[in-house]
């Protein structure tokens, strides 16, 4: 039988007019029988800092104070290996020429998010897609998403991708730890250092990961995978 997984996707800076030089698509995914059990783990990793199950982890509400604790998630990702991390950064928006290409920002937006998805995705496997609910047009846009990568790979039964719908990201562990690590991206890409635990998260994700950030992975990496996607690519 093929394996299924489950992807959790985020975003940050997205909007085209949101005066935010970088933009960053991502997402976290593990095989769907692990779930439960991680997402268990990371309620314990809570409460060992004293926290209530129901924390939310957010990238928006590290500090000092809890540093420790956002360390101890970082660490516990890169410690399993039945998680992995993608993620497309666009480091400058205002290279952006949609006029030129003959596209709105939403159609290029549907482009890239696939063009994050596409290392993830195995024709021999099923997925069901998780995307967190920013706004009110979150449906229509699950809806589409859906429809493109199915169209992409063919998949006109849908039978690879079963599934793809909006949560919450209060309730959702996993969609936290792709919150947190593609806004580590974020803060890295818009070259913030006005957060000292922010800055120390950083610098734990590139120990742990091997890797600078500043530059493309491997095609194939496999636990923190990073595309620097440029505008003369489009």
């Amino acid at each position: 039988m093929s394996q299924t997984y489950n992807i959790y996707c985020d975003e940050s800076c997205h909007l085209e007019n949101d005066k935010q030089k970088a933009m960053i698509l991502g997402a976290v995914w593990c095989p769907i029988e692990k779930t439960k059990e991680i997402s268990k783990r990371i309620r314990e990793i809570k409460e060992k800092h004293g926290m209530k199950k129901q924390f939310e982890i957010k990238w928006t509400k590290v500090s000092d104070s809890k540093l420790a604790f956002y360390l101890d998630v970082v660490d516990y990702f890169f410690d399993n290996d039945d998680l992995h991390f993608r993620c497309l950064v666009v480091p400058d928006k205002q290279k952006l020429n949609h006029t030129l290409h003959n596209q709105s920002h939403d159609e290029w937006y549907y482009k890239i998010y696939f063009d994050m998805l596409k290392v993830i995705l195995n024709p021999e496997s099923r997925y069901k897609v998780y995307l967190d609910i920013k706004d009110t047009k979150g449906g229509e846009k699950i809806k589409k998403l859906r429809e493109i990568l199915c169209h992409s790979m063919y998949d006109f039964k849908h039978e690879i991708i079963e599934s793809a719908q909006l949560v919450r990201s209060e309730e959702i562990e996993l969609i936290q730890v792709c919150d947190l690590l593609i806004g580590a991206m974020s803060y890295f890409y818009r070259e913030l250092k006005d957060n000292e635990g922010k800055v120390k998260i950083i610098e734990r994700i590139k120990e742990r990961s091997g890797y600078g950030l500043e530059k493309s992975t491997l095609y194939k990496e496999e636990k923190f995978n990073v595309f620097i996607w440029k505008a003369s690519e489009l």
